[in-house]
């Protein structure tokens, strides 16, 4: 029906861009064709399909069909657009195998970089926070921030201190037992008094096996011959420090045992608690030591009773001072200190330290009593 029939105009009527479709006719305005305001779609290196070709309709929403470009690109641009990019993939060239040409600058301290040449620099360390071990984490002890806890070391060195004082008891419990059968039984005075001779072969058994634990240190840490040496040692000396004290009064010997005691008890606590150091003093005790054996030749000589309390006296107060020196050395926080592998040989240096003190100290009282 046209507009002669209908009696008024139909807009549109006369328009080449009529909907065939729909019936009626779009708008002259709405007849150009949408602007692209998006990328155009991928081709992935085939031909663009055009929405004119097969399967669309030519005239389908009032839309002409448009050409298309060439294979691979999008559709043409508009004035003043810029044309697009191709759609088809680049050609990938394989990458250098060589040396890299750019120079690698110096390793930065504290980092460790990956793979196996962190061991080309030794300026880096192996602990450093930065290296770590392929995607494992760095552990908590390899971070230098952190200092590793000392709580197994402080249990080693309270297990290495019980067992020392533990030999040390069994040997102090040993020795004065054997002054106590001096003292207290006349056979054994009457005995030792008629064989002066077991003296000296004590002395010379004392002197080997004291050789034998104090130089060889391969020795005095294999067991069990360490304990088998330092049985032998403490018998030994236990024997003549037990003749020595048959010659003395019994009150005398019970005196010179009780001083000995709160000395040692005294000195030992006082040792384990004082923040300073009696380890650094150990090669002045060393020349004071020398100097006090030389002092003995000349008691041996010059037999004076004022003479033989001087040399007890100083040799009392020199070895309070190395049972000093040795307690400290168990604690393993001063200048000197022991392995705790060494416990044999460290109950030895409180042993001795002990028994000297008590010999001189019963000396003393000796001397002053005549």
């Amino acid at each position: 029906m046209s507009s002669q029939e209908k009696g008024y105009n139909v807009p549109g009527e006369n328009n080449p861009l009529q909907n065939s479709v729909f019936g009626f006719q779009q708008p002259g305005g709405f007849g150009a064709p949408p602007p692209s305001y998006g990328p155009p779609p991928p081709s992935y290196g085939g031909p663009t399909p055009t929405y004119g070709g097969p399967g669309f309709a030519p005239e389908a929403f009032g839309q002409p069909a448009f050409p298309q470009g060439a294979p691979g690109f999008g559709q043409p641009p508009y004035p003043g657009q810029q044309p697009p990019f191709p759609q088809m993939p680049f050609p990938q060239m394989p990458f250098p195998q060589g040396p890299s040409p750019y120079q690698q600058g110096p390793h930065q301290p504290g980092f460790q970089p990956k793979g196996p040449s962190h061991t080309d620099d030794p300026s880096v360390p192996l602990n450093s926070p930065g290296y770590h071990h392929g995607d494992i984490p760095p552990s908590y002890y390899d971070n230098e921030d952190f200092t590793p806890s000392n709580w197994e070391d402080k249990i080693i060195r309270q297990a290495f201190i019980r067992k020392v004082f533990m030999v040390l008891t069994l040997q102090l419990m040993v020795t004065f037992a054997f002054v106590a059968m001096f003292t207290f039984v006349d056979e054994a005075k009457v005995f030792v008094r008629h064989h002066p001779w077991t003296y000296y072969v004590s002395y010379v058994v004392f002197f080997v096996s004291l050789i034998a634990l104090s130089c060889c240190g391969e020795f005095r840490r294999k067991h069990p011959w360490n304990f088998i040496a330092l049985s032998i040692l403490t018998l030994s000396l236990s024997y003549m420090v037990g003749m020595i004290a048959s010659f003395y009064d019994t009150d005398s010997v019970i005196m010179a045992v009780g001083i000995t005691a709160v000395v040692c008890f005294t000195v030992v606590l006082f040792s384990l608690q004082s923040k300073y150091d009696f380890t650094s003093c150990r090669g002045v005790l060393f020349v004071c030591l020398i100097v006090l054996i030389l002092f003995s030749f000349l008691c041996i000589f010059i037999r004076n009773r004022i003479l033989d309390i001087v040399y007890a006296s100083v040799g009392a107060l020199l070895f309070t001072c190395f049972l000093a020196v040795d307690t400290q050395m168990l604690l393993g926080n001063k200048q000197l200190s022991l392995s705790p592998e060494e416990y044999i040989f460290a109950a030895l240096n409180l042993y001795t330290d002990i028994v000297n003190i008590f010999l001189y100290i019963l000396a003393i009282i000796g001397r002053s009593r005549e």
